[in-house]
């Protein structure tokens, strides 16, 4: 059996690649790249949650790809980056990528609370305010990793709901740059 050098063999996996591409992978990588998802037209990226408590995070878009981690939280806010068939390309807010079924994916627009950087070991709490200004009265201190459900924001402030484990939700505004889930200046009515 005769063997390649490494320039033929790399020649080779290239040709390879090529004529494995479906003509319409090139558009709809281009359709992606300038923001719009090939198969919604859509902006990419966009946040979504997810829509239900066992949601699989795969390798690739098709159920014969492995699960790479299973999410285990309704609510939780997904930035949707990639759009195949039915299949959605997400992150998560730790950076985690993979594939999801789009009927896993609500509109519904859910945040996650970032305190920001600790201090002395321990992250601050984030004011939930009455109103949109700094100097109104707190309804609530949420801790990092809180998530709530966006009712509204300004590009500054975002109303937010939050479910406390007593069973009640508390309404507030909390400054839009402690969200992960919102676009910096993003509005959303």
């Amino acid at each position: 059996m005769r063997q390649h050098g490494p320039i033929a063999a790399a020649a080779m996996m290239i040709g390879a690649v090529m004529a494995s591409t479906a003509p319409g992978a090139v558009s709809a990588a281009s359709a992606q790249e300038s923001g719009v998802g090939p198969v919604t037209k859509l902006p990419l990226p966009r946040y979504a949650s997810l829509k239900t408590d066992r949601v699989n995070l795969r390798e690739g878009p098709s159920k014969d790809h492995r699960t790479l981690w299973v999410f285990q939280r309704a609510g939780l806010p997904v930035e949707i980056v990639g759009e195949f068939e039915t299949w959605r390309r997400i992150r998560d807010s730790e950076g985690t990528e993979g594939w999801v079924l789009h009927s896993l994916l609500s509109g519904r627009r859910t945040a996650i609370v970032n305190a920001g950087p600790e201090k002395n070991g321990i992250k601050p709490d984030v004011p939930l305010r009455s109103s949109p200004d700094d100097t109104s009265a707190d309804e609530a201190r949420l801790q990092t990793g809180v998530i709530g459900s966006v009712k509204k924001c300004t590009g500054g402030w975002c109303r937010l709901i939050v479910s406390l484990p007593s069973k009640r939700d508390v309404d507030g505004y909390i400054r839009q740059n402690r969200l992960w889930g919102v676009y910096p200046n993003e509005t959303v009515d």
